[in-house]
């Protein structure tokens, strides 16, 4: 018979996995974001991506889409919110702040997602907060922090918050609302349900995209353009959402939450690949600290029972309010 904890370990290894992937993938799409201007416009980039993920997604989900719409169809304003303020918004209000606020910024701030998660979960759902958790969520900020900062923490005192600032937050705050809401989805399948989401992510994309075409800031994308709309539609927007749609469902939205913190991380690292930026004991410090805090939330966890027990609380409430 296998031990208990070797037993709890495998079962959650695949949501470690899919998570870290995750992560990575959303620091790819950072990067290219910083690389995008001159190439494509923020809102054609956004159409584009979600444009290539549905017709990536056609042959595999299409029938599965079709065979499983009557159980959807109740909940399609669900869908459209959640596709429309958790995909779309997010990415607009993201993309409008990097043109207002600094790089640094925008990493503090998404580095905020984890706290917004676990309050929102407390608020909406009276999910318990471990001290695993909280400590986890700490030493993640620390470490998100360093690698934004690169370890010069007085860059934190000449920090100039503006409008671009809150334009992140309110981005940052709808991913974490979407993430609450994530496990309450319809019971269908992932893919049929990720499918719809992809496209309630386009739909609303459009309107967006026809007032950035009609003030004349629409950039169409040449070569280097295509090559980003190809990377970003199909990791950040189809298997970096699979993944942590999945990742959510086999940990829950506090301890998944955690995981964003790795994109900064991912971020340095990617820069070192491909920009030929230096990594030194800043970055691994870094790394070590957001990986810790990951390990603290897992590691002091509540014992099977206790969390069984706060599993059920959270399901119920869930069932009351859908």
């Amino acid at each position: 018979m296998r031990p208990a904890r070797a037993t709890q370990v495998s079962s959650v290894a695949p949501a470690y996995l899919l998570l870290t992937l995750t992560a990575l993938f959303w620091a790819g799409n950072a990067v290219t974001s910083r690389w995008a201007p001159g190439h494509i416009s923020p809102q054609v980039i956004t159409t584009l991506r979600w444009a290539v993920a549905c017709a990536v997604l056609a042959p595999f989900a299409g029938h599965r889409l079709a065979a499983e719409w009557p159980r959807l169809r109740p909940h399609w304003l669900r869908i459209l919110l959640m596709g429309g303020l958790g995909y779309t918004a997010f990415n607009c209000l993201f993309y409008a702040a990097g043109v207002h606020t600094g790089a640094v910024n925008l990493a503090l701030f998404q580095g905020a997602i984890p706290v917004l998660v676990i309050l929102l979960n407390r608020l909406a759902y009276r999910v318990p907060v471990t001290l695993g958790q909280m400590l986890g969520v700490v030493l993640t900020l620390i470490g998100a922090g360093l690698a934004a900062t690169h370890g010069d923490w007085t860059v934190l005192t000449r920090l100039d918050f503006n409008r671009g600032d809150v334009l992140v937050f309110g981005a940052c705050l709808l991913y974490a609302g979407y993430t609450i809401v994530l496990p309450t989805r319809p019971k269908v399948s992932a893919l049929a349900f990720f499918a719809a989401m992809a496209i309630a992510a386009f739909v609303t994309s459009l309107p967006p995209l026809a007032v950035e075409w009609a003030t004349g800031h629409a950039v169409w994308p040449g070569p280097e353009g295509w090559a980003m709309v190809a990377f970003v539609g199909l990791g950040p927007s189809l298997l970096a959402q699979l993944f942590f749609m999945r990742g959510v469902e086999l940990i829950g939205p506090n301890r998944a939450g955690l995981f964003v913190n790795l994109v900064p991380i991912f971020g340095a690292i990617l820069a070192v690949l491909l920009v030929g930026e230096p990594f030194g004991a800043i970055q691994a410090i870094a790394l070590a600290l957001v990986l810790g805090g990951i390990a603290c939330a897992e590691r002091l966890k509540p014992a099977p029972a206790a969390e069984a027990t706060s599993d059920a609380a959270y399901s119920q409430t869930r069932t009351r309010r859908m």
